[in-house]
């Protein structure tokens, strides 16, 4: 038996997959991965994004401007997101965030971006999906003045404190290929001892690779790789590890996915 598992964050958009997408998605249903969460980055991109998920009932749109390209975005593109959430409802707002590890990113764009995003999943009643990079501190306080209905922080890397209040906020916690890595002992830490209601699956295809394919395009299909990593480190067993994350995601983003139950 198959797990039944999702992704609950990957950039199937991404020029990485043009060449083999559907054969990616066969590939990791075959896996045990049903159901897959977009993550927008940019206002170019959105529309493959909801293109993509169009096709697939086991697919789910989030449309966001990622801080990676706060030096491109416009305000004009906020409007655009307004206007396209209005019409077309996505999942979530994101992926958007704070990046303080990258010195070449504006950090007081990053904050504009993100605040004025954080009002808009507030004035839309959406959860959002946050990139956190050497930010929880100033991302939790952003939250305390623009607060949320939840969300997701994806690929977290926070301490046990951060990840309490993240949670006591209605956020979730998104687990990847880096835990697969042995020498994540921290992030193992947080993997083992958090409660199982507040862990998400992810792989962030086609980065973050885990370490058997270290080097390589990340994919959907490596995820059980996740799980098994989880089931080593946890006390409940592979089945309710898979079962819990899905519920989790299910109801923080309100899906509906095919075959669960």
């Amino acid at each position: 038996m198959t797990d039944f598992i999702i992704d609950s964050h990957c950039h199937l958009d991404m020029p990485d997959f043009d060449k083999d997408r559907q054969q990616v998605l066969k590939n990791a249903r075959k896996a045990g991965v049903h159901g897959f969460v977009i993550p927008g980055t940019t206002a170019g991109r959105w529309n493959k994004v909801l293109k993509i998920a169009r096709n697939a009932e086991d697919i789910w749109p989030a449309l966001g401007l990622h801080p990676y390209y706060c030096n491109d975005h416009t305000e004009t593109e906020l409007e655009q997101l307004a206007a396209q959430i209005a019409r077309e409802p996505p999942v979530a707002i994101g992926e958007i965030g704070l990046d303080l590890f990258l010195p070449q990113l504006d950090e007081a764009k990053q904050r504009f971006y993100l605040e004025a995003q954080l009002d808009m999943a507030r004035e839309f009643d959406l959860p959002v999906i946050l990139h956190i990079r050497k930010a929880n501190d100033p991302m939790l306080q952003l939250l305390r003045n623009h607060p949320v209905k939840g969300g997701i922080c994806h690929a977290f890397s926070g301490s046990l404190q951060h990840a309490h209040k993240f949670i006591d906020m209605g956020f979730c916690l998104g687990f990847g290929g880096m835990l697969t890595y042995e020498r994540s002992r921290k992030l193992r830490q947080l993997a083992k001892n958090l409660p199982l209601t507040a862990l998400l699956l992810e792989t962030d295809a086609p980065d973050m690779s885990g370490e058997k394919h270290r080097y390589q395009r990340n994919s959907p299909e490596y995820l059980p790789e996740v799980l098994d990593v989880l089931e080593k480190l946890r006390a409940e067993s592979r089945e309710r590890i898979a079962h819990q994350t899905t519920l989790n995601l299910q109801q923080l983003l309100g899906l509906e996915i095919p075959g669960f139950h």
